[in-house]
């Protein structure tokens, strides 16, 4: 397990150690005292299991959604780039710029969604990590971060992934909260930018290398002027 400067965020797995409060935190068990679980219910934030749980099925959902995004992409991309090849072919210029210049923005759309979606791929493997080692706040803020930017760039392509993106980190973002509220540590968000960084750039390469193995290059381009990709 990774050790982390004083100041900053504390694992949880460290935190166990020290106090046996989270054990309740993750998965409350049922108390036949009506009076107790209204006063739990007052005091406490909800159990961190089950909305940890929540979040998971709603990247999952939209990891799937980015997938059929891609998939419409890939189908939008074989027809342009049918009619680029064709134009060109008729050594109809005009036509050609046109259809690849709209090939090139679908591209750009199709890298974003594929980038989008792989790193998503990432962070699911984190968050099911942190599920078993109980380091739940070191992996989650660098996966709030991630799927911060992952929305920020998704809002041009698809809003209503990108809304999806917004709500799922605020809901993280909440549960980080808790679990700092719970064990008594300071979250430090600003310190994890590093480690999200390094998610974002890994996608990154994976996607373009995707990309090149997906999408044909046209024939013929330099002669076609307009930003083709």
């Amino acid at each position: 397990m990774k050790h982390l400067s004083s100041g900053t965020y504390l694992s949880i797995s460290s935190g166990l150690r020290m106090s046996g409060s989270f054990d309740k935190q993750w998965e409350k068990k049922e108390d036949s005292s009506l009076g107790k679980s209204v006063r739990d219910a007052i005091r406490e934030p909800a159990p961190l299991k089950p909305r940890m749980d929540a979040a998971v099925r709603r990247i999952r959902l939209q990891i799937q959604k980015l997938e059929q995004e891609n998939a419409r992409q890939n189908e939008r991309d074989k027809t342009l780039f049918k009619k680029v090849v064709e134009s060109f072919a008729n050594h109809d210029t005009a036509h050609a710029n046109i259809f690849a210049n709209e090939l090139a923005e679908l591209r750009r759309m199709a890298k974003i969604t594929l980038n989008s979606q792989i790193a998503l791929d990432q962070i699911m493997l984190r968050i099911e990590s942190a599920s078993e080692l109980g380091d739940l706040t070191y992996t989650l803020l660098p996966v709030i971060s991630v799927i911060r930017d992952i929305r920020t760039a998704m809002s041009s392509v698809n809003p209503q992934i990108a809304k999806e993106l917004g709500d799922i980190s605020n809901l993280l973002s909440g549960l980080v909260m808790d679990v700092g509220s719970t064990m008594g540590m300071s979250v430090n968000f600003q310190s994890a930018n590093e480690d999200a960084q390094k998610i974002i750039e890994e996608a990154a390469v994976v996607a373009e290398k995707r990309m090149q193995e997906t999408f044909p290059e046209l024939p013929g381009k330099d002669s076609i002027r307009g930003p083709i990709s």
